[in-house]
């Protein structure tokens, strides 16, 4: 028998528990519920725990009596010989997996995607062999619980941009970056490992690993890396540019691209790089990341209105973004000033980027929470006006339609709503995912 417990009662949990009743391959005969608490016998009793990343050890008495803990990840790792590809960091991780994965696949690999980014791996480890990279996605979290197994060894490793993120957990910078630093512990001289060259924590990390190193920037080239050039117009993120030791040159990799913002052109050429090492020519590596769509809830376009006065409005779900450098960067994406949608729960983060950045909005609406409260002094400092924060997303679309209706006239073609918390999701929400699935779902049925 397998014993599903968890804290959130029946009704919060109720969706995942008529999808796995409605799953003819499990026989739900066998799986017994403990929800709204957990008993302690469960834990004594069983012969493994598969424990969920975001539930800490310290101080857990339920895990304390645990025979043997595993997760999912640990598991698939376990059991699998295929080429592992993973990504970490603070930001950029969600985007930079999924590119790598549209890119293999694009290019003829048979390639799977899992981790963080809410597939498990098991649901694919049967289908995996040594000829079929899997892309993984690795929250600091599920680092951390893979501390000590040697479990994992990827074949290319990469570190996304280091930034203060979940302090609220760790409480400081160091532990944080040592779960991040896991993901290349076991490399040896058969393995990749790619880390930023603009920021001392990607020299730290490539003093330290012994793997092949790469480095990817801004603008610094790099003798085995990528990096982006300004183009004929002075562009700071024109061109990106790639050097491996399969070319005998630097080449092109990277130019027009059809995501918005200059953090997803560094994610894409990231992502272009890991292609290179898997052998993939650089034409096709252009060719193919030109296209590539973007990814759910991070700066995604899903949905155009025209007011009464026929000004247009293109709307934009970055719910994934829950740091406030994260809404800085994605303010910054689009050449016309967006309208803001931001706010939330706070990490213990320090929200002055974003009150830095916020004046290139042309308005900004605020949802209610523990990061909002932070948020507010740092804009009334600045005299940044913003509207009265909103308790829910229904009064959020009230304010932001009459809003809407006011402007007659634009002089761009249209104007974008950026939806982007920079905060987390607790209280009004689930997750992140469920925050951006009502976002859009509120904005269809009102715009």
């Amino acid at each position: 028998f397998v014993t599903v417990t968890d804290m959130k009662t029946e009704e919060q949990l109720s969706s995942t528990i008529k999808s796995l009743n409605e799953d003819t391959s499990l026989d739900s005969s066998r799986i017994r519920y403990v929800l709204g608490k957990h008993e302690l016998s469960d834990f004594e009793s069983a012969d493994v725990v598969i424990k969920n990343p975001g539930v800490k050890y310290g101080g857990n008495k339920f895990l304390a009596a645990a025979k043997s803990i595993e997760t999912d990840l640990s598991i698939f790792l376990h059991f699998t010989n295929a080429p592992i590809i993973a990504v970490t960091g603070s930001k950029g991780k969600s985007s930079t997996v999924s590119a790598i994965h549209y890119g293999l696949t694009k290019a003829g690999f048979k390639c799977f995607l899992g981790g963080n980014i809410t597939v498990s791996p098991l649901t694919f480890l049967e289908e995996t062999n040594e000829k079929t990279p899997v892309v993984l996605e690795l929250s600091s979290w599920q680092l951390s619980d893979l501390r000590g197994r040697k479990l994992l060894k990827p074949y290319i490793c990469v570190i996304t941009k280091i930034m203060a993120d979940h302090q609220n957990w760790y409480g400081a910078m160091e532990p944080y970056v040592a779960d991040k630093k896991l993901i290349y512990a076991d490399q040896d001289k058969n393995d990749f490992a790619i880390f930023t060259k603009d920021d001392e924590w990607g020299n730290i990390f490539a003093s330290e690993c012994n793997a092949n190193i790469l480095r990817y920037s801004s603008k610094t080239p790099s003798q085995d890396g990528c990096w982006f050039v300004k183009d004929e117009n002075g562009t700071p993120y024109g061109k990106g540019v790639l050097q491996t030791t399969y070319d005998s040159h630097p080449k092109i990799a990277l130019e027009e691209v059809s995501v918005p913002g200059n953090h997803m052109k560094e994610d894409l050429l990231n992502a272009a790089l890991v292609m290179r090492l898997m052998q993939v020519p650089v034409s096709k590596i252009k060719e193919i990341l030109a296209t590539f769509p973007g990814i759910q809830h991070r700066l995604e376009f899903f949905h155009e209105w025209k007011n009464s006065s026929g000004v247009s409005f293109r709307f934009y779900n970055d719910s994934a973004s829950t740091v406030p450098d994260s809404t800085a960067a994605a303010i910054n994406a689009f050449e016309t000033a967006p309208i803001l949608l931001s706010g939330g729960t706070d990490k213990v983060l320090d929200f002055t980027p974003l009150a830095n950045e916020i004046h290139k909005a042309a308005k900004v609406f605020l949802l209610s929470g523990t990061g909002t409260d932070k948020l507010l002094p740092l804009l009334d400092e600045r005299k940044i006006k913003y509207e009265t924060p909103c308790q829910s997303l229904a009064e959020l679309f009230t304010k932001l339609k009459s809003y809407l209706e006011t402007i007659e006239s634009c002089e761009a073609k249209t104007i974008p709503v950026l939806f982007s918390p920079g905060a987390t999701s607790f209280g009004m929400f689930s997750n992140e995912f469920d925050r951006g699935n009502k976002y859009k779902s509120g904005v269809l049925e009102n715009f």
